[in-house]
């Protein structure tokens, strides 16, 4: 049987071509900083989860005020990295990014454990790549010609070229770590290649090794006969010429599509550390002291108390 791994995979191409309309998008972006919604008239939550991370946020709110504002002074001391006593917009957005980092791997590491009694059939601890194709592909190495509507030999070595980039050790068994970057490539600076590689390759379909605009706009959809081109096409003819063709040479490289796929920037964290610093700066020097963070804890930290007072507020 098909893995739910591979099926899901299918299942994104069978949706991708039943909306004519619809744009699909290749850009692996960012997790957002925090699901929540992000109003401060109403509470700080969204700025809890983007400063510490969900699980941490969480656990400060089980704190009392004064161990939540102790805690805080920890981090203060950690986010200053060059210790002048001050807090900068650019320490404030580095430790920030740490935090959705962390978060991050967590999540990753999640997935990776719920997904790994599946594929380590025989309990030693590590994946090999035989025991990863025979649970996700088996039924088509028992009868390759079950399944002709999908090429699945092409899918079965495209996984095991990724496979063995993700086994760092060479001998095509994947630990807990290198699973991980075999199931989350875009997350591991090593696979930022192997994922390059397979975009290029299912996008590229005059093999010249770049993707000209012609290529990049029908990626994204193929007009059907008689359909009336979506407005949005001329929005993404603008983006590449602008800013995803980067040398004006009328085509994307690997770089450029690297550039393009995974982007480097980090606007939510740049908006979030400005905001921020923007409410805790009380003498407006662009620049957080110790007490200006601790004075506005509540916007960086939960505790009990935000619980409690709202009881109170609600009591009264």
């Amino acid at each position: 049987m098909i893995r739910p791994l591979l099926m899901c995979f299918v299942l994104c191409v069978v949706s991708g071509s039943s909306k004519p309309t619809e744009k699909k998008s290749r850009v692996h972006e960012e997790e957002p900083l925090s699901h929540l919604e992000h109003d401060d008239d109403k509470n700080h939550d969204y700025d809890h989860e983007a400063f510490l991370g969900e699980d941490q946020a969480k656990a400060f709110d089980q704190l009392t005020p004064e161990e939540s504002q102790r805690r805080l002074g920890i981090i203060v001391d950690k986010m200053d990295s060059n210790t002048d006593g001050f807090v900068s917009e650019e320490e404030l957005k580095d430790w920030i990014k740490k935090a959705q980092k962390k978060a991050q791997t967590k999540h990753i590491y999640d997935n990776v454990e719920h997904q790994w009694k599946d594929f380590d059939l025989n309990h030693d601890d590590v994946i090999s790549w035989e025991e990863y194709k025979n649970v996700t592909y088996g039924s088509y190495l028992e009868d390759s010609q079950a399944d002709s509507a999908y090429n699945y030999s092409h899918m079965m070595s495209r996984d095991e070229r990724r496979f063995r980039v993700a086994d760092r050790n060479g001998d095509l068994s994947a630990d807990k770590q290198e699973f991980a970057a075999f199931l989350h490539p875009e997350e591991h600076e090593h696979m930022k290649d192997i994922v390059v590689q397979e975009t290029m390759e299912d996008i590229d379909k005059n093999g010249d090794g770049f993707i000209d605009l012609k290529e990049y706009i029908g990626d994204m959809h193929t007009l059907e006969e008689g359909e009336e081109e979506p407005e949005w096409m001329e929005s993404e003819r603008q983006q590449f010429s602008e800013f995803r063709d980067k040398n004006k040479d009328g085509k994307m490289d690997r770089e450029e599509t690297l550039d393009w796929i995974l982007p480097s920037d980090y606007d939510h964290i740049v908006a979030e550390a400005k905001h921020l610093l923007h409410e805790s700066d009380a003498n407006k020097d662009q620049k957080l002291t110790k007490s200006e963070i601790l004075n506005k804890h509540d916007l960086f930290v939960g505790s009990q108390i935000t619980d409690f007072g709202q009881a109170l507020h609600d009591e009264f």
